[in-house]
């Protein structure tokens, strides 16, 4: 089965209310066996626009990708997230080839 992804690209605004995001997220995320793969490190740009932040998370399946994003304890971290930075999120099916 394949497994599913977060890529998320994000410019945080607040880096204090940011850093209560990810003190609250750390529950679904291991709720539903999350594993960063990239956690905002250092980027090299090389074609198009992008943002300070680039985080990859690896779930078990897709299906547990999705059921933790729709989780409420996730939604409840997303609403600590939202007021202080401006992003992009995709949950995406991996290659099981």
């Amino acid at each position: 089965m394949p497994k599913g992804y977060w890529i998320a690209r994000m410019d945080v605004k607040d880096a204090e209310t940011y850093d209560r995001y990810r003190a609250a997220n750390a529950a679904p995320f291991a709720e539903y066996g999350a594993r960063f793969l990239v956690r905002g490190g250092a980027q090299d740009l090389r074609e198009g626009d992008w943002r300070a932040r680039t985080v990859v998370l690896e779930f078990p399946s897709l299906a547990a990708a999705i059921a933790c994003y729709e989780s409420d304890a996730y939604q409840s971290a997303k609403d600590i997230r939202l007021p202080v930075s401006e992003g992009d999120l995709v949950i995406v099916e991996g290659y099981d080839g």
